[in-house]
């Protein structure tokens, strides 16, 4: 992380939400375009649930230059799996685990989602609530 960097992550709902052309979900994507220090990460497993219930939606994200996919490394594995074990959701796991402080990212990532409820409880996330257009 650069100084004066931000950053957010989309899960699956904020993903679904860029897919049916949500016009904040795809301004957050065009601003990080335009700054080098703006940052929009896609954790895998929020993009595997998305492209489930929309087809051709990895393809899309991972068309577009300014989302950047996160992989699940060993780390992450771990983490989900706690995640799992604790009753939460697999299609946030992922999210969750980025989302946490870590020596790059001291006050975690915010995620962008359209369902903040899903995370009201876990400790150090913070979310963007994106409003659903009709």
């Amino acid at each position: 992380m650069k100084h004066g960097s931000t950053a957010v992550l989309y899960d699956e709902t904020a993903l679904l939400a860029l897919g049916s052309g949500n016009s904040l979900a795809s301004q957050f994507i065009a601003n990080t375009e335009h700054g080098p220090t703006r940052h929009v990460y896609v954790p895998a497993l929020c993009l595997a649930a998305a492209d489930g219930r929309r087809k051709g939606l990895a393809e899309h994200v991972g068309a577009l230059p300014a989302a950047e996919i996160v992989e699940l490394d060993f780390a992450g594995a771990t983490a989900v799996g706690a995640h799992l074990r604790n009753g939460g959701e697999w299609r946030i796991a992922h999210a969750v685990h980025l989302s946490r402080p870590t020596p790059d990212w001291p006050d975690g990532r915010p995620v962008v989602t359209t369902s903040p409820d899903l995370y009201a409880d876990l400790p150090l996330v913070r979310t963007i609530r994106l409003p659903q257009q009709r």
